[in-house]
């Protein structure tokens, strides 16, 4: 449980510092973007303004998760998390496509902006990206990797205008900067792809990637006394916070105490496996079960 919380107040600051930082540019871009005459700087600038309020919903939701359970919520806030993430992918998407939409027209019509100025801002703009995304690059929870996908797009998208600043500066290519900023779009959308699969996997209720049901199975059947095990439910609140529900049939007339022993023993041996919280229901053999 504390192992838990560390990693959600971990979480929380990183998304903090990532929103403040991205906010504070978004403004020097707009700035910038009006300088250098540059529509791809000031579409970038748009683009991270969105990103500014989706990491302003990631850090909220990050904070609702830590909240106690309730009897609204029974299992706490931990899920929230999960909602924060498909709202950054909502937003990467729909970023990623008015990238393109704005790329495509330029290959036809290429626009020759300020590219002196364009560097300056790109250099500030790799900087303080690559700033934020470092605090996430070690992200656990699912928030936590959605944010740090946003980052990445920055940072790539930087690189790009860099680099098609640099060429443009010395060549009359602008062709060049409408190819990459297409390209880093389907890139983009290629790492939401596996984000929203994640995260639809959880709000499902699918059991977690990183933990084998056989597993489980077996390291329960091998406490003394244990003769079986069935009605095993395995899903992830959040990604990070895993719950197991499970029946485990054992010998007949075991007193309390041997019977707190088994229990205490698979809490145990759960812990080792990645989950955080373990419901036991014992029976014996001559029990009829209905599975749920």
């Amino acid at each position: 449980m504390g192992h838990s919380h560390h990693h959600q107040d971990h979480s929380e600051g990183n998304i903090k510092v990532a929103f403040f930082l991205n906010l504070a540019f978004s403004i020097i871009e707009l700035i910038g973007g009006l300088w250098t005459n540059s529509v791809a700087i000031l579409s970038d600038a748009l683009h991270d303004l969105g990103d500014s309020l989706s990491l302003g919903v990631s850090w909220y939701f990050a904070r609702v998760a830590k909240k106690d359970r309730n009897q609204k919520f029974s299992y706490g806030y931990k899920r929230f998390s999960v909602l924060g993430a498909l709202i950054n992918a909502i937003v990467l998407v729909s970023g990623s496509i008015f990238i393109t939409i704005e790329a495509i027209p330029r290959l036809f019509n290429p626009i020759h902006p300020n590219t002196e100025g364009m560097i300056y801002l790109a250099i500030g703009g790799v900087i303080v990206n690559g700033a934020a995304a470092f605090r996430l690059s070690k992200g656990h929870s699912l928030n936590e990797k959605a944010v740090y996908t946003h980052l990445l797009e920055d940072i790539l998208g930087w690189v790009a205008v860099l680099i098609g600043a640099l060429v443009m500066n010395f060549w009359d290519l602008p062709i060049i900067d409408p190819i990459l900023s297409i390209l880093i779009a389907l890139f983009i959308l290629y790492n939401v792809f596996k984000n929203l699969k994640e995260s639809f996997r959880i709000i499902l209720q699918g059991t977690p990637m990183n933990i084998n049901v056989s597993d489980i199975h077996t390291a329960i059947r091998e406490i003394d006394q244990v003769q079986n095990t069935h009605d095993c439910h395995l899903w992830s609140m959040d990604g990070d916070y895993h719950i197991l529900s499970i029946h485990i049939v054992v010998e007949k007339d075991l007193t309390l105490t041997k019977l707190r022993g088994i229990k205490t023993e698979t809490k145990a041996r759960m812990k080792q496996l990645g989950i955080n919280h373990t419901t036991i229901e014992f029976e014996t053999q001559e029990e009829n079960c209905e599975p749920c």
